[in-house]
């Protein structure tokens, strides 16, 4: 798919491609974030309701699977523990000691290939049907569900961001510093005890 087309002398992009070229984007920024961790750095909870880098991944893997798998009728074929009968609540948002790392992430790549089938395979209006959402919201297109997944993805990208930087001190949309203003350790410090203190000062 081209990624514009010349029209009056301005290039106009494909709303298709545009959407699938950021929720791609989302997926790169999401699992950057596992780069060099240990497998405990990469699993433990970091909050108080448990989020975790790997979770995260796992999570979206099986999110993006099912919005663009069955929702058009062309369902993953694969099967999801957590979504099996029997199945405890946020299985989905955590590892299991014997869950090989590689294995999330050899499912997140083969449900973002699978997407990106259904993607490319149906036209924007396409109609499909969300099973798990409420009957009378249950109709979508693929344009919703584009822009719905990709901003899930985004959302959960930005979790991970914090969770990153709470673990090693590493911070950066697609690697350490990336995005970032260039400070050393010591203008970090400057810069946050500067926050701290117009925090404490607008409560005193």
């Amino acid at each position: 798919m081209p990624a514009g087309v010349m029209i009056w002398g301005m290039v106009v992009s494909d709303p298709k491609e545009d959407l699938l070229r950021y929720l791609r984007r989302g997926r790169r920024a999401l699992l950057g974030k596992l780069d060099g961790l240990s497998p405990y750095d990469a699993r433990r909870p970091m909050t108080p309701t448990a989020t975790n880098l790997v979770g995260l991944v796992k999570h979206v893997a099986g999110v993006q699977a099912g919005y663009f798998g069955v929702t058009f009728g062309r369902p993953f074929v694969e099967p999801l523990p957590w979504e099996t009968e029997g199945a405890a609540m946020d299985d989905d948002m955590w590892a299991r000691a014997d869950e090989p790392l590689e294995d999330i992430l050899g499912l997140f790549g083969r449900s973002s290939a699978h997407a990106d089938a259904t993607i490319e395979a149906l036209p924007l209006d396409a109609i499909g049907r969300v099973p798990w959402w409420p009957e009378e919201h249950s109709e979508v297109t693929l344009h919703r569900v584009l822009v719905h997944m990709t901003t899930e993805v985004d959302r959960h990208a930005g979790q991970a961001d914090i969770i990153r930087e709470l673990i090693d001190g590493t911070a950066g949309l697609t690697g350490p510093g990336s995005n970032m203003p260039e400070r050393n350790a010591s203008e970090w410090e400057t810069y946050r005890s500067k926050v701290e203190a117009a925090a404490r000062a607008a409560t005193s």
